[in-house]
């Protein structure tokens, strides 16, 4: 093994679904007998979870790995691993840049680490992007939070949009069995967890590969069962999921998410585009209307939940017209927030190598324009939770007052308000909102204060 101290420090780039991979990883390393170091350079084992939605983030693993490959030279024992979406893409190619490398991985070989490490330990570099059926996960992840998790149901997608590597780099769908998931939620609520996020590429399209349909003909295993089949887990108090897909959201859906008390009344929706044509170049299969009538169907079950979205501006061939037919839609439907990027070619995906890609000035004026107008809608919707008292889960701190703590809302705002974290942590708190802003509140913890506690009701003053 190795003589470096046996700490491990990972960083993670990308998405929710990374995020969770990396707390699967650390439970992994952890029960191997490695400590985390919140300094990589006391650590024996340094991993990398990498993204290749954008450029920037894949640009950003090299310069991280570069500095690592240097101190290499000087400790041999020291194990240097990229696991994730750019390690699935680059596969061996990634080892020729950086040779100091010891293991290359790709997402759907998260829960091997411990036998792709061996084989590390017994003087190998590896590779480890084949496609494979996933295992189950059967290790603890080390989680970030005591409050909140994620939950995978479902791994992959089946999608083939224009832009995106995420299909060449997660694989093809592979659901979780339910039993298996309301497992994993049973224990993190003995654990002390208030509330879980169900996390899929495409969650909209859980089950599809289980065996089994109604007599109907409908399939057995829906993300609407799902989210019915866990609803009674005992200590869970908020249910979430992430990430939905316009083409497979259903009503069924909707009105599940109203009749279930749990499930919070915030939806994340991507439409990644205003305007027809550009939906249908990017092959989102779906048109604006059909989006719209999700939104508006929502607001009929639930008129206060909150939407949010992912939008991509200078997308090939895009016009002036088109952007604006996307601003519109921003206008229209008022989101709480929509994540913003600009068109970025992805290695492999047809958008790449198409001929008429926007030049950096345009993409990036447009991008400006956009998050301006999201900005001001997002304030708008804010402004709705002036005078209201709120529901806060408590997670953290403030980092920048330390007399504060933060929690979210039920639909997902950021709220701050003065507490001490010690007594309030995963508490659930009754908090009248006294401040807005586009992305965040502030208020008061109503007297006598509320909070939740193993299920009980208790009344404390503060």
């Amino acid at each position: 093994m190795t003589t470096l101290p046996r700490r491990y420090h990972i960083i993670t780039f990308g998405c929710q679904m990374n995020k969770a991979d990396s707390e699967r990883m650390a439970g992994i390393l952890e029960d191997m007998g490695f400590e985390w170091s919140e300094d990589p350079n006391q650590a024996g084992v340094i991993l990398y979870n990498t993204c290749s939605i954008r450029d920037n983030a894949e640009q950003k693993v090299y310069s991280y790995l570069g500095r690592q490959a240097k101190r290499k030279h000087e400790q041999l024992d020291l194990t240097l691993i990229v696991a994730g979406c750019v390690a699935q893409q680059e596969g061996e190619a990634l080892l020729r840049r950086v040779p100091e490398l010891d293991l290359v991985m790709g997402p759907q070989h998260a829960n091997r680490l411990k036998d792709l490490l061996q084989q590390v330990f017994d003087g190998n570099q590896v590779v480890a992007t084949e496609q494979v059926h996933i295992m189950e996960d059967i290790t603890k992840p080390q989680r970030d939070s005591t409050v909140t998790a994620w939950v995978n149901v479902i791994y992959g997608c089946n999608e083939r949009c224009t832009y995106c590597v995420v299909p060449n780099v997660r694989g093809v769908e592979q659901s979780r069995t339910p039993f298996v998931i309301r497992t994993e939620i049973e224990e993190l609520g003995r654990q002390g967890y208030k509330e879980i996020t169900l996390l899929g590429q495409n969650i909209d399209a859980y089950g599809r590969d289980l065996p089994g349909v109604t007599p109907e003909g409908r399939h057995q295993h829906t993300l609407t069962d799902l989210l019915y089949y866990i609803h009674d887990v005992p200590g869970i108090e908020r249910i979430r999921f992430a990430t939905s897909h316009p083409r497979y959201f259903t009503e069924r859906l909707i009105k599940a998410c109203a009749e279930l008390p749990k499930v919070c009344e915030h939806f994340h929706i991507p439409f990644q585009s205003g305007d027809n044509e550009v939906l249908k170049r990017m092959a989102r299969g779906y048109t604006k209307e059909k989006y719209r009538r999700i939104i508006n169907t929502i607001r009929e079950y639930m008129p206060d939940a909150s939407i949010s979205a992912d939008a991509i501006v200078g997308f090939p061939g895009e016009t002036e017209e088109q952007f604006e037919n996307t601003l519109q839609l921003v206008t229209d439907i008022g989101f709480d927030l929509v994540n913003t990027a600009a068109y970025s070619p992805r290695p492999g995906t047809p958008a790449a190598v198409w001929e008429e890609q926007l030049s950096e000035e345009i993409k990036s004026d447009r991008l400006q324009r956009l998050n301006h107008l999201v900005s001001i809608k997002a304030a708008e919707r804010s402004q709705r939770y002036m005078g209201r008292i709120e529901e806060v889960l408590v997670e953290v701190q403030n980092s920048k007052d330390k007399t504060q703590v933060m929690g979210r809302t039920r639909g997902n705002r950021l709220t701050f308000f003065a507490g001490d974290i010690n007594e309030l942590k995963g508490k659930l708190v009754k908090v009248k909102i006294t401040d807005f802003r586009a992305f965040s509140l502030t208020g008061e913890a109503v007297e006598p204060l509320v909070v939740l506690l193993n299920d009980q009701h208790l009344t404390t003053q503060l």
